[in-house]
Order: C-alpha cells, then sequence, then structure tokens
C-alpha cells in the first residue's frame, strides 16, 4: 500500500496543510481514494449505449421460496408459501411478492442456474459478478469493472458506482469479486461507503470537509502544482504515475455540480422516496436511477453488507441467521417494495428501454427445511431475474426439477449469465483484456455463450 509519508510538513498559503488538502481530495487509504476508483476518459454517452443495475442479494435467496415455488412437493420442501400468478401469463412466483408479479412482463426468470463450486458465499459471489471462479491467484475484474475498462465514463462521473457499501465478512475470507481485479486499481467501482437512508447522509469522498470554507473550495484547483512540488518523493514512486491521468478527474468529480446533483437523494419528493421504502435497500435503489440517469454506466447494489448479525436471504434458521418466516416479513417486503419502485421509476422516465435491471444472489438453499425452520446453502440450482434494455421479458429460461435440487432443463453457468450481460451491454463477450503478465484473457470464457433466449 502506497503511504503519503513526506520528509517534512507542508503548508499552503491560504492556512491548509498537507492533511486538509489529502482530505479535501478524498486522498484517504492508499493516497487517494478517488483515483484509484477513477480513469474516466470523456465519453458522450449515445442513445444506443445500455447501462447496468447489478442488485446483489447477499446471502443467497431461497429459490423455493421466491422465483420457483413448488406447490405439489411434500411440506417440507414447498414451504409456507403459495404461488401467485403474474402479470405474465403462466409465469407464478411465491405471494411474498405480490408487487413485483405486476411487472413480470418486463422481467424473466432463468431458473436453472447453477454451479459445482464449493457451496460458500465468496466463491458465489466471485462467479456471479465476474463469470468466474478465482483460481491460481487472479481475481478477474467485475462486470462493472470491465465495461467502465472498455468504455470508460461519461465525462467527471465514474463508469461503474457501488453502493452503499462493498460485501463484508461472509465467512470465507476470500474475495468478493467486486473490484477491477487484474485490470487494476484505476478501474475499481467508485464505492459510496455510507448509508442513504441516514437523515444526514452525504458521500464522503465527494464533499469536501465542513472546515474547508467554501473561499478555500474554490482555491483548491490551484493547489495541485504546490503539492506536485511538495509530494515529490511520492512521485517518484512509479505505482504512483497511475494516478497522474485521473487526478484532475478526482478533484472534479469532487467539484463537480453534475456529480453532486447525482447524489443529492434529498432533492427527491417525500412520495418518490417512500415508494422505495426509507430502507438502506429502498434509499440505495433509488440513488441507483439518479446515477444511471446522471450518466452513470453501471451501478451495483449490495442490498447486505454481511450475512451476519443481520436479517437477510441467508435462512440458516438458527441464530446469528434468520430464518423463513422472518425473512418473509421483512427481507422479502423491502426487495418487493423497492425492487417494484425502481421498475416503474425506470418506466416512467424512459430509462427501461437503455437499461438492463438484474437481480441475483450467490446460490440457492437447499429443497428440504431443516429442524431449525430454515434452509442451508445450495449452488446445485437457483434462480435469476433480468429485464430491462435488451432483455425479453415475460419469459422463463430454464427449469428446475420437481424438488428444486438442481436443473431439469436448460442448465445455465454463471459464466453464461455474465456473458448475457456483456451482450446486453454492447459488449463482445470474447474480446480479450490484459491479464497478468500481458497475458490476454477474454471477458468471458471461449465457448461460454449469452442466453440467446433473452436477447
Amino acid at each position: 500500500m502506497l503511504q503519503l509519508n513526506g520528509s517534512r510538513s507542508v503548508g499552503f498559503c491560504d492556512g491548509l496543510n498537507r492533511r486538509d488538502f489529502l482530505h479535501a481530495g478524498s486522498i484517504a487509504t492508499l493516497g487517494l481514494t478517488l483515483p484509484q476508483y477513477l480513469r474516466a476518459k470523456e465519453n458522450t454517452p449515445t442513445d444506443t449505449d445500455v447501462n447496468c443495475i447489478m442488485l446483489f442479494l447477499v446471502g443467497g435467496p431461497s429459490q423455493i421460496d421466491t422465483w420457483d415455488p413448488k406447490p405439489n412437493a411434500p411440506e417440507e420442501i414447498r414451504g409456507p408459501f403459495k404461488p401467485i400468478p403474474t402479470a405474465a401469463t403462466g409465469i407464478q412466483i411465491s405471494e411474498i411478492f405480490p408487487k413485483m408479479a405486476t411487472h413480470m412482463k418486463d422481467l424473466s426468470l432463468i431458473r436453472s442456474v447453477y454451479h459445482t463450486a464449493t457451496a460458500v458465499h465468496d466463491t458465489g459471489h466471485q462467479m456471479m459478478q465476474t463469470g468466474r471462479l478465482f483460481t491460481g491467484g487472479i481475481e478477474h475484474p467485475h462486470a462493472g469493472c470491465v465495461l467502465g475498462y472498455l468504455k470508460g465514463g461519461r465525462g467527471e462521473l465514474p463508469a461503474h458506482v457501488l453502493i452503499p457499501r462493498p460485501i463484508g465478512r461472509t465467512g470465507g475470507n476470500l474475495p468478493h469479486g467486486q473490484n477491477a481485479g487484474y485490470l487494476g486499481k484505476p478501474h475499481d467501482p467508485f464505492v459510496l461507503n455510507a448509508d442513504p437512508s441516514t437523515p444526514n447522509f452525504r458521500v464522503p469522498d465527494l464533499l469536501p470537509p465542513d472546515y474547508i470554507s467554501g473561499v478555500r473550495a474554490e482555491r483548491r484547483q490551484k493547489l495541485r502544482d504546490a503539492v506536485e512540488g511538495a509530494l515529490e518523493t511520492f512521485e517518484k514512486n512509479p505505482a504512483a504515475k497511475q494516478l497522474d491521468d485521473n487526478f484532475d478527474l478526482a478533484y472534479r468529480l469532487m467539484s463537480s455540480p453534475r456529480a453532486r446533483e447525482a447524489f443529492a437523494l434529498e432533492k427527491e419528493p417525500a412520495k418518490v422516496r417512500d415508494r422505495y421504502g426509507r430502507t438502506r435497500f429502498g434509499q440505495s435503489c433509488l440513488m441507483a436511477r439518479r446515477l444511471i440517469e446522471a450518466g452513470v454506466r453501471f451501478v451495483t447494489v449490495n442490498m447486505f453488507e454481511t450475512v451476519f448479525d443481520e436479517i437477510t436471504w441467508d435462512i440458516h434458521g438458527s441464530r446469528p441467521f434468520t430464518d423463513i418466516e422472518e425473512m418473509s416479513k421483512l427481507v422479502a417486503p423491502n426487495f418487493d417494495q423497492a425492487f417494484s419502485a425502481l421498475l416503474e421509476d425506470l418506466k416512467e422516465r424512459g430509462l427501461m428501454s437503455t437499461t438492463m435491471v438484474t437481480a441475483m444472489g450467490e446460490f440457492g438453499r437447499t429443497p428440504k427445511i431443516n429442524p431449525a425452520g430454515g434452509r442451508d446453502h445450495h449452488p446445485g440450482v437457483w434462480s435469476v431475474i433480468m429485464g430491462g434494455g435488451p432483455i425479453k421479458g415475460g419469459q422463463v429460461v430454464g427449469e428446475s426439477d420437481e424438488l428444486g435440487y438442481g436443473p431439469k432443463s436448460r442448465p445455465v453457468t454463471p459464466g453464461e449469465i455474465a456473458a448475457t450481460l456483456y451482450a446486453g451491454l454492447g459488449l463482445d463477450p470474447h474480446k480479450e483484456l490484459p491479464g497478468p503478465q500481458g497475458r490476454p484473457i477474454p471477458i468471458a470464457d471461449y465457448g461460454v455463450k449469452p442466453i440467446s433466449e433473452l436477447l
């Protein structure tokens, strides 16, 4: 990790010291947080550009209790919920999603997703967000980072934003697949690192500290020359050279009215915020809509940061986890309200045709309910939701067997999910990226194809 350890302290003519400047520029963990996240180039958005919102349902929803009900299975498998009809003829989902049911003409369900890796959260996070399992010390890039690398950001806005915070502890102590991997830190997502549902919500890396006055803020641009001299030792470090090209852009993001406007949730009418739900996930979904509307290409929303000590999709039943009933009372209504509001908002604002929306977890759950009233990890089969952009709605791709244990037809891998996202974004899934030691690596493995039924 780079550290800004100069040989002497530096003061500036308006009274700011070096620490003030580093704070104002959000130069935190590595030295410069924003430049780590940004390598944006000046690109003009076109009407044909497709954007994406990925809702990551950390914990792994149960396929049977959500989008692949099994009403004819034995009681210990079918669970407590009944299927309900949806707006799409012939498609039923669980009764715990009444709002989502009205939008099924715009959505498709892939009910035969599976993987054969270890049934731990971290591996599922990797595979679903990058299309690959990390092996041989290679960390593959998140789909949003790939898009940012290939297309860059629009103006001063980052190409990829992750909200509200990265996935944290989930038990495996492995990477979660939410950064740029071998593409390098300049292509990491811009991370909000704040809860947008809090009353005094602010974006830490966007706004100057309170103790820097407006007059001082106007002078920050002039500090670049002074800093270049004061940080000569730092800039001799080869690793620091990657910051040169995007330092100005990081400053522009911090001071940009357009960026501030995109993150300004307080400008939304109260009734709109209420429609999404005043929860962390609800307000994060609203933030995602604002960011897409402002020009961000890809937004990742983590519904939860961990599976411990809060009620999540991880329904093992025993503490510190959730059981099926708690999930249905708290987690499912939260998702149903926010997801449905997001879809309605995108349609009302004319953004649905250029915005793919996908909701996915890292695996499914065991068909048989365990003695604690929950279901355990099961990567054998689960469901993924996709819609918007070029994705055809009102469809079901694949099916699980009668007990929801494995695919019965049209098995779909995480790689195929990723390839479908790339194709929907207008990228060639087999375009090669510069991997470690310059070895070319295709975006998706050769032979892995997008789900043709959806495009």
